[in-house]
């Protein structure tokens, strides 16, 4: 290592964020980088602690104390080479990552974890500013067509893949832009859209096309795709929303989280109100929003309501308040369940855990109110916990607008799924293993949440990258494709 004391030396330090005053009055990134210096600081804080703990965290085997010596010793361009070779977009990974390598990092056994994820933003962010990345086309081509179904995170890390191995690669998507969930389920005050854009052009420099307003199963089946392109990929996520099924589900302000973020995302990317929200406008100015769902679709419904003036938030959570500090000697290095606070949270939010949603109230068609009521989690005959409610806990939220964001239950099934007639897991999801990502169609390949259900972008690059391996096995007999 380049300085084996630095662990010792040199504190922790991440980026910081801009005032929330600030942020909160546009839609842009806030997150205020370290300067050079202090980022090499930080990544001598590495330290030489034999078994890389961290790696076992990242989903797409980053090389991580690589890069960390990298930057230490100043050679930048290296440690991008280091990046790029397991990672097609840690732009990506370095904004919205949860880090998973970081809970595994030695360091965080004190909480003094090395700050990971701000170093690959800055390696990436800085090989961008410098021209250092090109586009990488294949000097070749194999004759072989791929079709990819969705240019999420998965779709376009096996289509970069696919197109630098020489195959003619088309990735088809049935919104007006590239991206996926990326595109319309992140907001932009956490990933700017030009990020996606830029990929996309180099993706295009190197042979991949894109069809856009392109449905699959629907303005063309399944069976056509098959007929003209030799393998097809399935990478169209997990966008099956999880319903709330209680009376008055039906009232106006009660949407899904999707709905919403999508919406405020096509009007940050220029299209008119009839454009962005055609089945109408979902707005939080001066209303009193609830979220139910804790995680991190329901943190960006909280930021998004803040941004658009709403006069309180409340965030609902049905399982129980989680521990502020986790216990390492039972966790570590294993991602822990521990009480998160995003930056969103940080804007305002009144959040609530252990808590049911009975039915919603209204008056003339629109929501005014939720009934909640207090649950405890007992330990069932099996063992299991188990949801009971509290005797005479019920009370009542005020609400003009409710935002489900409790999760996705699988890859929508009508449509591509059906028409393709592969089998599915007990999950509901598209059953392939990660052996070689076939489906029980020969034929075609699924990835990233399609495959495995609903996860992180992390997750999803590492099942397109190793999809892409296993596509360019079936297609040529052996592949140079990194796993």
């Amino acid at each position: 290592m380049g300085k084996p004391t630095g662990f010792l030396e040199i504190e922790r330090h991440d980026r910081g964020y801009a005032p929330v005053a600030e942020r909160l009055k546009h839609w842009n990134e806030f997150v205020v980088p370290l300067p050079k210096s202090e980022l090499q600081a930080q990544a001598s804080r590495c330290m030489s602690c034999g078994i890389p703990f961290c790696h076992q965290g990242c989903p797409v085997n980053n090389q991580i104390p690589d890069f960390n010596e990298l930057v230490y010793r100043d050679q930048w361009r290296e440690a991008l080479d280091n990046l790029l070779s397991t990672n097609n977009f840690p732009e990506f990974t370095g904004r919205i990552c949860p880090a998973p390598c970081e809970a595994s990092c030695t360091l965080n056994i004190p909480d003094t974890p090395v700050t990971i994820k701000s170093i690959e933003c800055q390696i990436i962010d800085r090989g961008w500013e410098e021209g250092w990345i090109k586009p990488e086309p294949s000097e070749r081509g194999t004759g072989k067509r791929v079709a990819i179904v969705g240019s999420g995170p998965a779709g376009l890390a096996c289509a970069q893949q696919l197109a630098r191995a020489g195959h003619a690669t088309t990735v088809f998507e049935k919104s007006d832009r590239v991206g996926g969930l990326l595109r319309y389920g992140i907001p932009d005050f956490k990933m700017e859209k030009h990020l996606i854009d830029r990929r996309v052009r180099q993706m295009e420099a190197e042979g991949v096309i894109f069809r856009t307003n392109f449905e699959v199963g629907s303005m063309v089946s399944v069976q056509r795709l098959l007929d003209d392109y030799d393998v097809l990929v399935m990478a169209n996520g997990a966008e099956d929303p999880r319903d709330l099924e209680v009376p008055g589900r039906e009232l106006k302000g009660v949407h899904y989280a999707m709905e919403f973020l999508t919406q405020q995302n096509k009007r940050n990317a220029g299209d008119d109100e009839a454009q962005a929200a055609p089945t109408g406008t979902i707005n939080a100015k001066g209303k009193h929003v609830v979220v139910i769902g804790g995680g991190d679709t329901g943190s960006d419904c909280i930021g998004t309501s803040n941004r658009q003036g709403a006069a309180s938030v409340t965030q609902l959570e049905i399982m129980p308040q989680p521990p502020v500090h986790e216990n390492k000697a039972l966790t570590w290095p294993d991602w822990p369940l521990k009480l998160r606070t995003s930056s969103s949270h940080q804007e305002g939010v009144e959040r609530d855990f252990a808590v049911v949603t009975k039915r919603a109230i209204g008056k003339d068609g629109q929501v005014t109110a939720l009934e909640c009521a207090r649950v405890e989690w007992v330990a069932g005959d099996d063992g299991r916990l188990q949801m009971r409610e509290i005797e005479g806990s019920t009370f009542e939220l005020k609400a003009d607008l409710v935002f489900l964001a409790m999760g996705f239950v699988g890859p929508t099934k009508a449509g591509v799924v059906e028409q393709s007639g592969v089998a599915l897991d007990p999950r509901g999801n598209v059953k392939a293993t990660v052996a070689n990502y076939q489906t029980s169609q020969p034929s075609i390949f699924a990835c990233g949440d399609a495959r495995r259900g609903q996860s992180l972008v992390v997750w999803a690059i590492r099942e397109g990258r190793q999809c892409a391996r296993a596509v360019d096995e079936f297609l040529m007999g052996s592949s140079k494709l990194p796993r």
